[in-house]
């Protein structure tokens, strides 16, 4: 399995961005797959996951969850983060990770495959 990530940039406060994981190797609906983002200096955080299967489920955290959404596109085998209103805070790389365990996880070391990361990068 591999993951490629795209879609990082550099925004102004208020915008929006959408963080594309394609994956390769196996369909996204046989993955548990989540977005994890982290700053220099400080441990990877867990953003948002979806899991596969006839459970299909879906969690987000709390914080960014009135912001951020999760999407699949089945066609193109890839899981999208949909980022609205974004805030200087939001400002990492951001991560597509992925186990072949269902259920939601979010602990960085339930993934066994990570991508390469894409930074977000947003200005006041």
């Amino acid at each position: 399995v591999q993951l490629v990530e795209s879609g990082g940039g550099s925004v102004q406060a208020g915008a929006a961005l959408i963080l594309s994981c394609v994956i390769s190797g196996t369909t996204v609906d046989k993955l548990t797959v989540a977005w994890f983002r982290q700053v220099p200096g400080k441990e990877r955080e867990f953003v948002a996951a979806w899991s596969g299967g006839p459970g299909a489920a879906t969690h987000t955290e709390e914080t960014v969850k009135d912001r951020f959404l999760l999407s699949r596109d089945f066609a193109q085998n890839s899981l999208r983060l949909h980022m609205g209103r974004l805030a200087p805070e939001d400002t990492a790389e951001y991560y597509c990770a992925a186990t072949q365990w269902r259920g939601i996880r979010l602990n960085v070391r339930d993934y066994e495959t990570w991508g390469q990361g894409t930074q977000v990068t947003v200005s006041s």
